[in-house]
């Protein structure tokens, strides 16, 4: 006769339910489902218990979907093993569902789980053909609602690898900023401290604000932008507002904080007479080491006048990196112009010519020629049929080369002359 006694989970159960679960995790092995997860289903789902002189010495849950039941714990504790409790849990678990008419049972274990006999000896079938796909998103339930109040949202997935061109400056970013925060453990283990603010400077139109959402989507935090001109009508003053926001983005988890165009609350300081923006300044300088404190969490403050920013602000301790965005090289500017046209006439077009053609231009310089020659095409087309005909459109090398000769770069020569000197004397990479 069984020495246990197996029935339905009861809350009172909770505690003694986490312990048989640590007890019965195999030692480096990363388990299928969180914590959360079975505890959830401990309350939603199916689960039993197996009871000992009042101990609980196993544990079994299920969540029910549709037709089928997944088995997300089965646990037994560690003087329990190997003498059929797992078998009887199943069996448990096998009698409440079937009484439910469920009729399909799966469990998923990792490849190196070795405690599958109970599954073995109840008939489960192994699967070989399967693959098993997982993705997290480190957003808990309870800050969504924060995060909208501030504005903030999770960015698609892909951001960072639709990036077009820019390899010097991905690369940059992506072994310093990036690298650190998304292998934490393995940066620590070798001495380097995660990043927790940098600052993008460069001429205007050069792709900050993109690296900025880039950034978040790559490592899949959320993106918050503080827009400061939105803050200047709070009854507390724009200098408390800003300290209220990053007392709210700092009770979540992990956050990418943006403020664009800092120069207009970081500017140099004269020494005159305190002024308000002087005060904003002074808080801002307050707020970056608190902000810095916290891990999982990043702060990208983006200029395109970095001459002009406080010199205490951008000192060793408050940004670790102060990082280049430049103008698009030939190689860049030859990917951004091929991600702008359309991919049936890209083979007649010649990429090349348009990348010499458009030097200095910015990306966002190239969408607008680009758009440019397209909306030009479609008038030519509609303008010499009547009817928008595909065939007579005039999507050509020369028609894009055209578009690049009416349209004014946004880098000047002389903000390329005054870019290279900020490079050498204030770039911090």
């Amino acid at each position: 006769m069984q020495p246990w006694s197996v029935r339905d989970f009861h809350p009172d159960d909770l505690d003694q339910l986490i312990s048989v679960w640590q007890q019965s995790r195999t030692p480096g092995v990363h388990p299928v489902y969180t914590l959360t997860e079975i505890i959830d289903a401990c309350s939603t789902g199916v689960a039993t218990v197996a009871v000992m002189e009042g101990r609980v010495v196993g544990a079994a849950a299920c969540k029910v979907q549709d037709a089928r039941a997944w088995m997300v714990m089965l646990a037994q504790a560690r003087d329990w093993r190997e003498q059929g409790l797992g078998s009887a849990l199943l069996a448990g678990m096998e009698d409440r569902l079937t009484n439910q008419g469920i009729r399909r049972f799966s469990a998923l274990l990792p490849a190196s789980e070795t405690r599958v006999r109970a599954f073995r000896n109840s008939e489960y079938k192994v699967e070989e053909d399967l693959h098993y796909f997982e993705r997290t998103i480190p957003l808990q339930p309870r800050e969504i609602g924060r995060l909208s109040q501030l504005g903030g949202r999770l960015l698609p997935h892909r951001l960072w690898d639709a990036l077009a061109g820019m390899q010097r400056e991905k690369s940059l970013i992506e072994n310093r900023p990036i690298l650190p925060l998304a292998r934490t453990e393995l940066a620590k283990s070798l001495g380097v401290t995660p990043p927790r603010s940098v600052v993008l400077f460069g001429p205007p139109g050069t792709g900050k604000t993109t690296f900025a959402k880039a950034v978040a989507s790559r490592l899949e935090w959320p993106f918050i932008e503080v827009f400061p001109s939105r803050l200047t009508s709070d009854a507390q003053g724009l200098a408390g507002a800003l300290r209220q926001v990053f007392q709210d983005i700092g009770r979540l988890e992990h956050a990418v904080v943006f403020i664009d165009e800092v120069e207009e609350i970081a500017s140099a300081r004269t020494g005159e007479a305190t002024s308000p923006l002087q005060g904003v300044t002074n808080e801002l300088l307050k707020i970056i080491p608190a902000f810095r404190e916290k891990e999982g969490r990043l702060l990208i403050c983006a200029t395109n006048f970095i001459r002009s920013l406080d010199k205490a602000f951008l000192r060793h301790g408050r940004f670790d990196y102060v990082i280049p965005i430049g103008p698009p090289d030939l190689d860049a500017r030859t990917a951004i112009w091929n991600r702008y046209i359309p991919p049936s006439i890209s083979p007649q077009i010649d990429l090349d010519a348009l990348a010499l053609a458009s030097e200095r231009f910015s990306p966002a310089d190239i969408e607008f020629a680009a758009r440019k020659a397209s909306q030009q095409a479609l008038e030519h087309a509609v303008q010499s049929t009547g009817q928008p005909t595909p065939e007579n459109h005039a999507l050509t090398t020369r028609a894009y080369l055209k578009a690049i000769e009416g349209t004014r770069a946004t880098v000047t020569e002389t903000v390329v002359k005054d870019f290279v000197e900020d490079i050498e004397r204030i770039a911090r990479v």
